[in-house]
This record gives structure tokens, sequence and C-alpha cells, in this order.
């Protein structure tokens, strides 16, 4: 399915810097991150415990959309959603710009 470039154009997505990482307790595959988005820090909740430990992630920065509608996973609010991609054979990869650019950065 196409969709037009306008709408494509409506998703915020930027880079984020994350600051902090943690399981969220009693959850199998959930982590909780702190993001630094350089105007401002959003939460988010990713599935991602099954391919990633939580300080995997600490320090390193990836893409995410920042404005899908929140919603909240063991009573924690995702504010964002970082991106990944998965293959055929079950492997997840989180996506990061291939060379260092400001926390905040647009991609288009």
């Amino acid at each position: 399915m196409e969709i037009p470039f306008e709408e494509f154009q409506k998703l915020d997505m930027r880079i984020g810097k994350v600051l902090e990482a943690k399981q969220i307790p009693g959850s199998r595959n959930l982590i909780r991150m702190i993001v630094d988005f350089g105007s401002e820090k959003r939460q988010a909740v990713a599935g991602l415990l099954q391919w990633y430990k939580p300080e995997d992630f600490v320090g390193k920065k990836y893409a995410f959309i920042l404005n899908l509608q929140r919603r909240k996973f063991m009573g924690v609010e995702s504010q964002c959603m970082i991106l990944a991609a998965e293959d055929g054979k079950g492997n997840v990869v989180a996506l990061q710009p291939e060379k260092d650019i400001s926390e905040g950065s647009k991609i288009h």
C-alpha cells in the first residue's frame, strides 16, 4: 500500500540518546528507557529484552518516532517508540545512525 508523501511527513522521527535503560519489573520482554532528544527527555518502552540487555542501550543513539499515540505497558507510559528491523529469521536490530549526529536531529 502506498501512502502520500504528506502522510509520511506527519511522522516526527528523531535521533535520541538513551540515558537510562532498565527492565520493567514483572515483565518478560520490556525495557524502560529515558531518552534525550536535545530539547526534551522522553520515556520509551520497548519489547526488546529477548535481543538486548538494558545496559546495551545506555549512551548510544537510536532512531525514534515521537508523535505516536502514547500507550501504557505494565503501567509505564511510552512517550516515543524506538525503530527496529526484523528479518525473516526472528533477528531484531534497533536502528542507529551510521555516523554521530546531535540528539534531536530530524529523520527525513
